[in-house]
């Protein structure tokens, strides 16, 4: 009687281990190991970010306010270069120290009117790429797809930043401003979660810090830039970031694949069969086999965000999960802090006192580093300890710029250290909210953290603008702010070494496992100690 009663238990017990292989070990089984061509369409993808990096920090030369001095036929009396701001002088008492049309500051008179109206085009490509981010971020997990979705991004972004080429004034020049934030808005979400889909487990670190080292390239690729136009009008900057972007996407129409797990995510096993039929030729295996585990596969998610036509299905399904919200929650307030001072720190190299081209140039090289650190420690080191030590240092090097005088070679290399520990802080967030979340969900919840470090970033011109009068505004908030705000990633679970989830059914039965793990050793733990006691 015994032996019946238990038969059933252990038949139960033996299926619950035999469960369906997940879409990761599948699509390993079929594509082999990442190969060379592989990864070499990884790394082109990557590349959009490089395009991504000029449109966030174009303004920093296009809307900088150029100096001036005073003209020779002045009264002495009436102009001195101790002024902060010619606005008081009289007419014809001071000049621009190069063409008016170097900057849109200068071409359109802006210098006088106000730090709202300066900061008004910064804002409104930040506000725009916020406004992208919560109308377009569900698309690449519902509709569209990755790839689609990159390539209208791009594609947005870029014809966008041509017809800001032919501005004729401030408001349209915003308004412009803000349609290119709306395409970029997606660009570095949907190449960083396409790029590591494509690759095998192995690769997806160095596929993901491709992305922030291409970013470097484009930050760094401005200054030059700036340098080579620095008498010629602003208008030129924007035509020769934007063309090469409209070239690259036509590139990536012909030689970029879709996700296979997002395919299959979807149900769309034809397509994802094809796709994986791609992928293994480019690494020289031919797949011979029938893709039979492809249908033992948990390819649906059971409340319907992968497979029902609704947009933002995806968001309802985070919204129903109380630990996908706090998730959600925790990496967004601490990403808004790292934002402010990510996007708000070049923006403020004009208030260090020092060469503006030497200050972007250096604050662009701090990027270089970070992502190099960022790819040799990302396999060693906590995702969330890293995090709040790598804010907080941010915060206290960005708050000791407010003590240091202006235009010293201390002020510099403070604010260079605290970008850098900011830059480092974003490449781990971005890592780690891909890590936080499952396939079908993966792409929304990683747009809304890239959102939130938007969100700051919709902040920082204006107060950069208030702190050209006084530092506190500028160097202060944003020390307060990513120090304090930092402090919420405790809060998240720690992920290193942990394999992706595909739906949000198959991350809870592994968070259940990971706390019932804890929990044993918990228990063993105290048995030892009482044993000893």
């Amino acid at each position: 009687m015994a032996d019946t009663a238990t038969a059933p238990l252990l038949t139960s017990h033996k299926s619950k281990l035999a469960k369906a292989p997940s879409i990761d070990d599948t699509i390993e089984t079929y594509i082999g190991s990442t190969g060379a061509m592989q990864l070499l369409k990884a790394v082109l993808l990557a590349f959009a970010w490089a395009f991504d990096a000029q449109q966030v920090f174009i303004s920093v030369f296009t809307d900088a306010e150029p100096r001036w001095h005073c003209t020779t036929d002045a009264p002495a009396a009436s102009c001195s270069q101790a002024e902060a701001s010619p606005c008081a002088l009289p007419p014809g008492a001071w000049a621009w120290d190069r063409p008016a049309e170097t900057s849109v500051v200068s071409e359109w008179a802006l210098n006088c009117a106000g730090p709202a109206l300066v900061s008004l085009p910064a804002s409104s490509f930040f506000a725009g790429c916020l406004a992208g981010g919560f109308l377009l971020t569900t698309l690449a997990d519902s509709l569209l797809g990755r790839k689609k979705m990159l390539l209208v991004s791009l594609v947005t972004m870029s014809v966008a930043a041509v017809l800001t080429a032919f501005a004729p004034n401030v408001w349209v020049y915003a308004a412009l401003r803000f349609v290119s934030g709306l395409g970029r808005s997606m660009v570095g979400t949907c190449t960083l979660v396409l790029s590591t889909e494509l690759v095998g487990k192995r690769w997806r670190d160095t596929v993901s810090v491709a992305g922030f080292f291409f970013f470097t390239v484009g930050f760094l690729s401005l200054p030059a830039l700036a340098y080579t136009f620095r008498e010629a009008s602003w208008r030129n900057m924007y035509i020769w970031t934007s063309v090469p972007s409209l070239c690259y996407s036509i590139l990536l129409y012909f030689l970029a694949q879709e996700s296979p797990r997002w395919l299959l995510v979807r149900g769309r096993k034809q397509d994802a069969m094809e796709t994986l039929q791609q992928i293994a030729s480019l690494n020289g295996n031919g797949i011979t086999s029938s893709f039979s585990m492809l249908h033992a596969c948990t390819m649906h998610e059971d409340d319907g965000a992968s497979g029902g036509g609704a947009v933002f299905a995806t968001l309802q399904t985070m919204w129903e999960r109380p630990w996908a919200l706090r998730r959600l929650a925790a990496i967004m307030t601490a990403s808004f802090g790292v934002g402010m001072v990510y996007y708000g720190m070049p923006l403020n190299v004009g208030n260090l006192g020092s060469n503006l081209y030497l200050s972007v140039t250096y604050n662009a090289l701090a990027e270089l580093p970070s992502s190099i650190l960022s790819w040799l420690l990302i396999g060693r080191i906590n995702r969330r300890c890293s995090v709040v030590t790598l804010t907080a240092a941010a915060g206290a090097l960005s708050l000791a710029c407010v003590a240091i005088a202006q235009g010293s070679a201390a002020r510099m290399a403070a604010e260079t250290l605290s970008f850098f520990a900011t830059c480092t802080a974003f490449n781990v967030i971005m890592i780690y909210s891909i890590e936080l979340f499952p396939t079908s969900v993966r792409n929304s919840a990683v747009g809304l953290v890239r959102q939130a470090l938007v969100l700051g970033g919709v902040a920082a011109p204006v107060l950069v603008a208030l702190g050209r009068k006084r530092s506190f505004w500028s160097f202060g908030v944003f020390g307060l702010s990513i120090g304090c705000l930092g402090l919420f990633a405790a809060c998240l679970p720690e992920t290193r070494g942990r394999s992706m989830s595909d739906t949000m059914e198959e991350e809870e039965q592994n968070e259940a496992a990971v706390a019932s793990c804890t929990n044993t050793a918990a228990a063993i733990a105290t048995k030892n100690n009482s044993d000893l006691v």
